[in-house]
């Protein structure tokens, strides 16, 4: 990604949330994948932390699914990094 030590810290900051684990959860996803992200899969991320914290958790827990298609596909990797 272009300019990744201010998008890095900028994202970093966005995924401090309300939750405790929803910090863990996504720090631990941009921690292991920021440095090999895409431009479209920063953008994705981005709008993932667009949700509101209650959405995203359950997005996380699998109580809900999103209607986009990307978005569940990043919410799927997100819970595979963190299941290890």
């Amino acid at each position: 990604m272009s300019s990744p030590a201010v998008e890095y810290s900028e994202l970093k900051w966005r995924c401090r949330r309300g939750m405790l684990e929803l910090d863990i959860l996504l720090n631990n996803y941009l921690d292991g994948h920021y440095a090999t992200m895409s431009q479209e899969q920063g953008a994705l991320f981005s709008e993932v932390l667009d949700y509101p914290d209650q959405v995203l958790l359950d997005l996380l827990l699998g109580n809900m699914q999103s209607s986009d298609v990307r978005v569940n596909n990043m919410i799927t990797e997100i819970q595979k990094l963190n299941q290890s």
